[in-house]
């Protein structure tokens, strides 16, 4: 499954203002947004900056991978 995974800079700045700890990285699937502070890539990834053409939330920057990956060292996405 190909994921793609960017931080949210809005989550950045709303935990600056309010204090919070909300986790700013997201991993995109087909199927799901999944929100995590911490992500291991399991395999070979690349790295990708498109002004251009941004992701549909805005990224313009962020990583592609079809390995598995690890969110907060318990949860995984294949």
């Amino acid at each position: 499954m190909n994921k793609k995974i960017h931080i949210n800079q809005h989550v950045i700045r709303a935990n600056k203002k309010n204090g919070t700890n909300d986790p700013v990285i997201t991993v995109k699937t087909s199927k799901s947004n999944t929100y995590a502070s911490e992500v291991e890539i399991l395999g070979s990834s690349k790295l990708v900056y498109r002004p251009d053409k941004p992701l549909s939330c805005g990224a313009k920057v962020w990583i592609e991978t079809t390995s598995k990956i690890i969110l907060d060292g318990t949860n995984t996405i294949d």
